[in-house]
């Protein structure tokens, strides 16, 4: 398969339109067929219990992996009115989660004022941090004292134990960053059992390779991050590189998109559909725009109903029948154990 090279405007890529034609493009079977074949399409939401908001594209790196193409350069950046109606939103209705991501999510200029105001509304409030924005700037070098006061799981991304291997996707010196920004973790103390602050990491495989078995992976992390830096953390996730913005663009410049396709296509595990982090999840974007997902939020596929697609018109009634939009990224979730931001599915 011949396919074009995705045209950046500036430091972006193409527009969504473009990367889904090119996946539309790849030979290989559509993600319809496979639910139609266990009779799980359409696809269709369970109870609500997640709301994840992108608070921005904006973000101190620029990673390899990144689906959303964050970094420096982005203006994306969610405003105070958005986050106010969605503070009205969580007062009154029951959503027992809200996950914060970006870019760096804590580079939003009303950042803490939104976490101190939504911690009371929700059971457990998750903060996405790529940890090394702690050293970033002088006004963030206090956030991992301010994530223990407001009580905020953090889940960080780590994508390999050796320095080389993180390096290499994440850009020089993040290992390093990002062990001592570990250390300032544990020391208010996080992934300590008396004080039950949780932090979770996350690991992203490097090139084309799918996730090994979560498990085992997360007893290496385990090992070697307490041996050689004396470091603790909760559970580890494994996420698979969804053929989106940065990566999908790697995928064609090595001309290897279709191999990668098939063999997303090859690890399709029908167990995984139950868990689907579609089914519990409600991605919003920065602009308050709704979708199914987060990656189907960089892919500009919003939520399949005629109305009630912002924030603004939020309906949870409407929303619980709706079809979930899929695509060929999916594949992505449903290959061998699965992959959510939560991690494995089985």
């Amino acid at each position: 398969m011949s396919t074009p090279t995705l045209h950046r405007k500036g430091s972006l890529l193409a527009a969504p339109g473009q990367q889904l034609s090119l996946l539309e493009q790849v030979q290989t079977a559509a993600f319809t067929s496979k639910l139609k074949e266990t009779a799980a399409y359409p696809l269709r939401p369970n109870a609500l219990e997640v709301l994840q908001l992108n608070l921005g594209y904006q973000c101190n790196q620029t990673c390899a992996h990144c689906h959303v193409d964050a970094g420096p350069d982005r203006k994306e950046v969610m405003s105070k009115e958005t986050m106010e109606k969605i503070v009205e939103v969580l007062s009154h209705h029951p959503i027992a989660t809200l996950d914060l991501t970006g870019g760096a999510p804590e580079m939003n200029p009303n950042f803490r004022w939104f976490v101190e105001t939504v911690r009371p509304l929700v059971d457990e409030l998750i903060v996405r941090s790529n940890l090394t924005i702690f050293s970033a700037n002088a006004r963030f070098h206090d956030m991992p004292a301010f994530f223990a006061e407001q009580r905020v799981r953090v889940i960080s991304s780590l994508p390999c134990y050796t320095e080389a291997n993180t390096d290499r996707q994440r850009g020089n010196g993040v290992f390093q960053r990002s062990i001592e920004a570990l250390r300032q973790l544990n020391r208010v103390g996080y992934a300590q059992s008396e004080t039950g602050l949780e932090l979770d990491l996350v690991f992203n495989p490097q090139g084309t390779s799918l996730p090994g078995p979560q498990a085992a992976l997360e007893a290496d992390y385990k090992r070697i991050l307490k041996d050689e830096h004396d470091l603790s953390f909760d559970r580890l996730f494994c996420i698979t590189n969804l053929p989106i913005s940065r990566f999908l663009d790697s995928l064609v410049k090595a001309d290897r998109l279709e191999e990668y396709m098939q063999k997303l296509v090859d690890a399709f595990n029908p167990s995984t559909i139950a868990g689907l982090m579609c089914r519990n999840t409600l991605s919003v974007g920065w602009n308050g725009r709704l979708y199914d997902c987060d990656f189907n939020q960089m892919l500009d596929l919003e939520i399949k109903r005629d109305s009630g697609r912002h924030i603004d018109d939020l309906d949870l009634t409407q929303l619980a029948d709706r079809e979930i939009v899929v695509h060929q990224h999916c594949f992505g979730c449903t290959a061998g154990e699965g992959s959510s931001c939560q991690g494995t599915l089985v």
